[in-house]
Parts: C-alpha cells; structure tokens; sequence
C-alpha cells in the first residue's frame, strides 16, 4: 500500500520508517530541508510540497497527517482539500481536540473524502514497540486501512482498533493522556517522598527497578522511570517545569461539562501549570498573611 506521510518529525519519521520496513511506499513531506534529508537519508522518498506530495499517490489517495493540532492541521487541510479527489481519505494521527475533528469530519464527508482519526501514542518507542492506535471514522473507510494499522500497531490483532464514529479517536485518546497526567504525577509524588526521607538513603533506581516486576504499579511508564533514575538520580541540569500540550485541559473541561468528577486528573494539570510559576506572586501572598494574622516569620529572598 502507498501513502503520503504529512509531518517528519520524530514520531512522524518513525512510523514512516516503521511502514517503509513493513513493505509500504511511503511518500513524505515536511517543511523543514533538514528534516527531510534525514527521512531520505533512510530511504523514505520525500517531496518538497503537498501538491508534489498529492501527484505521487495513486487513487485513491491516503495522507496521513503528523501535525500539531490546531493552526497548522486547519491551514494544511485547506492546502490540501483543493489538490483532491472523490474518494480519497486523510488520517489525522495527531491530537486534535475531538470537536474539531467532528467538524472537519463533516466538511470532508461534503466532498465525498474520508477523515479518520487516529489517536496515537508510542511517542518515540513506536518505531521499536509499536504505536498505540485509537481510530474514528467511517468503519468500511477505517477497514481498507487495516494493513496500515497491522504494520503500526505491535501486534496485528493488538494495540489498535476502531473505537467509533468520527471524533471518538481523538477523544478516547485525549482521556488516555488525562490519565497519563494522573499516573505520572502520582509517580512523582511517590519518589518525591521517597527521596526527602534522607534517613533511609535509598537508591531510587534500585527502588524503581524492584517495582518493575510483580508489583501492582507496574507499568511501562514505570520502566521509563526507572531508566531516567538510572541515568540522572539526582534530576541534575532538569528544570522543574512542565510543559502540557493541552489534552489534559480538554479531559478536564469535557468532566466538567460532563458532571464527571476528576480530581486526580485536575490537579495533576493543575500542578503542571505550577510548575511553571519560578517567582509565584500567590506562594508570597500567603506568606504574608500567615505573617498578619499569626506572626509566622517571612523569609527573604
């Protein structure tokens, strides 16, 4: 099966290779040279526009889409909607609030194409393990796709499959990186506590490690963990801030409309965004008022 890949980047990249390995022709575009050159230089066939991209792939076509969500996916689909014909199907494989996908779903279905979405995750694991597919559309449309799918996913019959209309993709795979956030702080908390508690001197790498095996907090995430405690224990040259890229707002906006309660997950986002507060106005307020009311010192800066 050939297919276009739009987006090269270290996941896009990957799973292009992934398909080139598995016997697929696969023609990619990115705007970056640099980028690629390096797909080329592993033997992908690249273009160096969409239009070029369009004119390589048999009818119908297949694009699949690596993309940031918001602003860029809208503005390469208004690209690209012009170059296509009767028939042809986009995969939007990136995260895309699911409401968008709904839209666009339906504008696409207007003029006779197909628009899958395709929650992924395997992040820069995939080309290795393979990715983790949560697919929305059209099931016959989704079907002609199923060799795509089998070569991505770890295991043919394992680790992907269609789980509903147009936006459900999008959407099971937005709960999945809510629930990631949950985990992830949960973890971070835990070795937190574990490395204040200077009395016992314990290995976090060793403690991580005994988790790994039998152990009900076992996961993959945890194996990850172990091997960043490994490398670096001590956190050295790591700032204490981080990034979101908006899955888990939209997780906790859709519980609240929803009447979902998700505290877990909230205040793991909320965290996140605390994290980023290096000279917080609100952590001095409250110093100053246990100051007022209580007479508690107030240490300089």
């Amino acid at each position: 099966m050939k297919l276009g890949m739009v987006g090269l980047g270290r996941m896009g990249g990957n799973m292009a290779l992934r398909l080139h390995r598995a016997g697929h022709e696969i023609v990619g575009f990115s705007p970056s040279p640099g980028t690629r050159k390096a797909s080329s230089d592993q033997g992908i066939a690249v273009v160096d526009g969409l239009a070029a991209l369009v004119a390589q792939l048999p009818v119908p076509r297949i694009i699949w889409l690596m993309i940031p969500a918001g602003a860029v996916t809208e503005t390469t689909l208004t690209e690209l909607l012009p170059l296509l014909a009767t028939g042809d199907t986009i995969v939007d494989g990136g995260n895309s609030w699911y409401k968008d996908t709904q839209r666009r779903a339906i504008l696409l279905t207007e003029k006779k194409l197909h628009y899958i979405d395709c929650g992924t995750s395997g992040g820069v694991w995939g080309l290795a393990e393979g990715y983790s597919m949560m697919v929305g559309g059209d099931a016959v449309a989704v079907e002609k796709l199923r060799p795509i799918f089998e070569a991505l996913a770890p295991r043919q019959q394992q680790g992907w499959g269609r789980v509903g209309p147009a936006g459900a993709g999008h959407f099971t795979k937005m709960i999945h990186n809510g629930i990631e956030y949950g985990m992830m702080q949960a973890y971070a908390e835990g070795f937190s506590i574990l490395q204040h508690k200077t009395e016992f001197k314990l290995d976090l790498h060793q403690v991580a490690d005994i988790w790994r095996y039998g152990s009900v907090v076992r996961s993959w995430l945890l194996d990850l963990t172990a091997d960043a405690l490994e490398k670096n224990p001590e956190m050295t040259g790591i700032a204490p801030y981080v990034s979101d890229s908006g899955e888990g707002r939209w997780t906790v906006a859709e519980a609240i409309e929803l009447d979902v309660s998700a505290p877990v997950i909230t205040l793991a986002l909320l965290e996140r965004l605390r994290s980023r507060d290096s000279d917080s106005y609100a952590d001095k307020l409250l110093a100053a008022m246990r100051n007022q009311f209580g007479g508690h010192a107030v240490k300089a800066e």
